[in-house]
């Protein structure tokens, strides 16, 4: 089975305090720490998985400047068999659509079976996936933290949804899926594995090379832009309970009470 995994390089929360730069139009970028965006971490680990059990080949492809190559290095590092990273000028700016856009050309450009991405990524839009499979009109499910491939032409798969419930489906191949955290536990890439692709060259596919039509995509071609960032107004009536441990739990008990929390 030849799968395509989308990855994204986003600023890594847990090493980074994020804050708003002065006129609200993006986040401070000086000195941040990027890592590849946790959903999709777990969408290459099903996809390596997936590839085990079945053979084939998994694809690992990122929209970004030059410095996105480390996230597709490090996918690849992680045991991914292929890299390829989609960069140009023309592409800086664009809003979901436009990326969706240029990873459809790219799947274009091949002969894929399943296409991965994860669920959201850092602007937390969750639109890229389905986006994609609209373009490519091939069919889609979000959510999904399970799958289990039935034959070469039908896939199982169990999406999370409200309650705690789950629902199944089987979706005709090929098809695009956005992966759910969960769904797996992504292996640890050892230092064998980033110094066996430290070497390896990996494509760079332009406009140009891809047909896109530059004014179709970034800022150019971009249908939803941001116009503002902020940090919320912090809340009113925060309490903070002090005391022991057994007097802490006694005044929230009473606090939820007198709250109606519990009875």
């Amino acid at each position: 089975m030849e799968i395509l995994v989308c990855v994204k390089r986003v600023p890594d929360p847990s090493e980074n305090e994020i804050e708003v730069n002065r006129d609200g139009t993006d986040i401070e970028r000086d000195d941040l720490v990027y890592s590849v965006n946790e959903w999709d971490n777990y969408a290459v680990e099903e996809a390596i998985q997936i590839r085990d059990r079945l053979g084939g080949s998994v694809t690992v492809v990122s929209v970004g400047d030059e410095e996105a190559e480390e996230v597709v290095r490090r996918e690849m590092a992680m045991g991914a068999d292929k890299g390829i990273l989609l960069s140009d000028d023309a592409f800086e700016g664009s809003d979901g659509r436009g990326i969706a856009a240029i990873l459809t050309a790219q799947v274009k450009r091949g002969n894929y079976d399943l296409i991965l991405t994860g669920t959201q990524a850092d602007d937390g839009a969750a639109q890229v996936g389905g986006m994609l499979a609209a373009m490519l009109d091939w069919p889609f499910a979000s959510l999904v933290n399970f799958i289990e491939v039935v034959d070469d032409k039908k896939i199982k798969v169990g999406r999370e949804i409200a309650g705690g419930n789950q629902e199944m489906y089987e979706v005709d191949l090929p098809c695009v899926l956005s992966i759910q955290t969960g769904i797996n536990e992504p292996r640890y890439v050892s230092i064998r594995g980033i110094r066996k692709v430290t070497s390896l060259k990996i494509p760079v596919h332009t406009a140009g090379d891809l047909g896109v039509s530059p004014e179709s995509v970034g800022e150019a071609g971009a249908k939803t832009k941001c116009i503002d960032y902020f940090m919320p107004e912090p809340g009113d009536g925060a309490e903070i309970l002090e005391g022991s441990t057994d007097e802490i739990i006694d005044k929230l008990i009473e606090l939820l009470k007198a709250k109606g929390g519990i009875k």
